[in-house]
């Protein structure tokens, strides 16, 4: 994108989206708000270059800047109104440092000379954001913009990519300014150092079971084909951490399955027999280590190596025999590039896979609908290159362990946790990839957190297939409660809408499916719909997970209370 004359005085408005066009933006998110007026003015002259996507709520607009990063390594860009909207934006703020995303959220400000004294809506977004972010800063000067801008690009994408916030004053927006645009953003990361990949290569040629994991974030196409060769290369075993699945192509030999909450047991004891443990990207919390327990703290048990885009992350929570700072790109490139050592344990590595396959074969469950025969049938059905987004909740389990993830960017989960993700990650997604299907999942609670994106969809033609499992609880705490404090249901139970219903009043096609053998028909219904579309799956109350149920989960708690 050819910049602005800089020598025209500009207003910080157009200085600002005249520094975005500069980056590559190309797609913002937001909800409007009178607070930044000046700049919707000047997204209006820029229309041509930049797609502004309108939400219906702060937090979809930010969980959509966040998917739209994870999609493209490029920033998400999100706009919201001061006070109210940035609160409901944090959210997707929140799960973007988590997941390590690069994000850049605009907040409308107050006029300068309002500041301390509480006036309408105003808030300190430098406290408010300061520990879920990589920058909060506040633009005060129109001459300032691009300088600012630029720094707030930098640092979303180097280093461990994350969100950075950045609050335009009213007045500052109207003001003008004549500055120089900067040239645009250039990612900076750490490379390994040849000492430290000989020594990986040493510890590779010792191990007798070693066992890899990839996750975190960071990483491009290219750094996921390295890393499968390197695999290759070396016959390892490898995981991907919870909800970084798509980081290695589920369907390749080498794939044994995902570290995260309802791991295979078998996979489990794997790790924790394993005498050399090679983590490539993730930070290592709580969910992919089963709350800290997988992994002994502080000196793992297994020899282990760490590797991570945030040097601040690094012997953080373990010690480790060798810690590599390095982005993912670099680091592949530089395994990839290792010499292969003579892998003694090939055979353990197809046992571990074996074991990956049985542990995806359909279970029986209580109902007449078996999401994992569900599951089964979309894996078989759905191009490779389709997208799957979710939420958070007990139904994520079922396309987790089920549904195998052909590659990069087939996955859009928030390893935050955050409910309500799935939905405006899902419109995103089709809205930057319009040609790949997107299949969103969204448990019933998960579904009200941001279904109101459903409009979204309908106003922008986003062909999403939205599947909701409906029933009637908010199941992952509900099992929580059943196995501390069985029988006893206290603020889980929900009375739902017809959600078909619901999707047809926005427009779109809905259905009900109840039985395991009328979701193909109805799948196909809302394959060849004109508009986006919604099934909803209702499942029975005790199939909680594909590894147990409700009633069994009080059994054994009120079996334990007794003894």
């Amino acid at each position: 994108m050819k910049p602005a004359d800089s020598a025209l005085s500009r207003t910080g408005g157009q200085l600002l989206v005249d520094a975005l066009k500069v980056h590559g933006v190309d797609m913002a998110f937001g909800v409007p708000g009178e607070s930044y007026l000046s700049v919707l003015d000047a997204l209006y002259e820029s229309r041509d270059d930049i797609k502004f996507v309108i939400c219906r709520q702060e937090g979809g607009a930010s969980n959509m800047a966040e998917a739209y990063g994870k999609l493209t390594g490029r920033p998400g860009i999100c706009f919201v109104t001061r006070g109210p909207g940035a609160t409901n934006a944090s959210i997707g703020i929140h799960t973007a440092f988590q997941d390590s995303t690069p994000l850049i959220l605009f907040i409308g400000q107050i006029d300068s000379e309002y500041t301390e004294r509480e006036s309408f809506q105003e808030i300190d977004y430098r406290r408010m954001y300061g520990q879920m972010a990589k920058w909060v800063a506040q633009i005060d000067r129109a001459d300032r913009v691009p300088e600012m801008v630029s720094h707030a690009f930098h640092l979303a994408v180097s280093g461990r990519p994350g969100p950075v916030v950045l609050a335009l004053p009213e007045d500052m927006q109207t003001a003008m300014a004549t500055v120089p645009d900067t040239a645009r953003y250039q990612r900076v990361a750490a490379h390994p150092g040849a000492d430290d990949m000989l020594k990986l290569r040493d510890m590779l040629a010792h191990a007798q079971r070693p066992f890899v994991m990839v996750g975190g974030g960071g990483w491009n196409k290219k750094a996921g084909d390295d890393m499968q060769a390197f695999a290759e290369a070396n016959a390892l075993p490898v995981a991907c951490t919870y909800r970084c699945q798509d980081l290695f192509d589920n369907r390749h030999p080498n794939y044994v399955g995902d570290v995260a909450v309802g791991m295979n047991p078998a996979m489990e004891q794997r790790i924790r027999n394993a005498d050399l443990l090679v983590a490539v990207g993730p930070r290592l919390g709580e969910w992919t280590t089963i709350n800290y327990t997988l992994i002994d703290i502080p000196r793992p048990k297994q020899k282990f190596v760490h590797i991570h885009t945030g040097v601040e992350e690094l012997g953080r929570v373990y010690q480790a025999d060798l810690l590599i700072n390095s982005g993912m790109p670099e680091f592949t490139a530089a395994a990839r590039a290792l010499a292969p050592v003579k892998a003694s344990w090939a055979d353990a590595t197809k046992t571990a896979r074996a074991e990956y396959e049985a542990w995806q074969k359909p279970v029986n469950v209580p109902g007449t609908l078996n999401m994992s025969e569900i599951i089964l049938y979309l894996r078989k059905r759905l191009p490779p290159d389709s997208i799957l987004t979710n939420g958070a909740g007990n139904f994520t389990l079922w396309p987790h362990r089920f549904y195998q993830y052909t590659g990069f960017r087939t996955q859009l989960g928030p390893t935050s946790g955050a409910m309500g993700y799935g939905v405006p990650a899902g419109v995103a997604a089709k809205l930057v990839h319009p040609d790949r299907p997107v299949i969103t999942f969204a448990g019933d609670g998960d579904f009200l957190m941001n279904g109101q994106e459903l409009a979204t969809a309908a106003q922008y033609g986003a062909k999403v297939i939205f599947l909701v499992i409906n029933n009637g609880t908010f199941g992952t705490i509900r099992m929580h409660q059943e196995k501390h404090y069985p029988g006893r249901v206290s603020g889980t139970s929900l009375v739902n809408p017809d959600f078909a219903a619901l999707a047809r009043a926005y427009g779109l096609h809905g259905e009900i499916v109840e039985k395991t053998a009328d979701f193909e028909a109805a799948f196909e219904r809302a394959w060849n719909a004109k508009t986006a579309a919604l099934l909803e799956l209702r499942i029975d109350q005790d199939a909680i997970s594909p590894r147990t149920t409700l009633s069994a989960i009080r059994a054994e708690a009120l079996k334990n209370q007794k003894h």
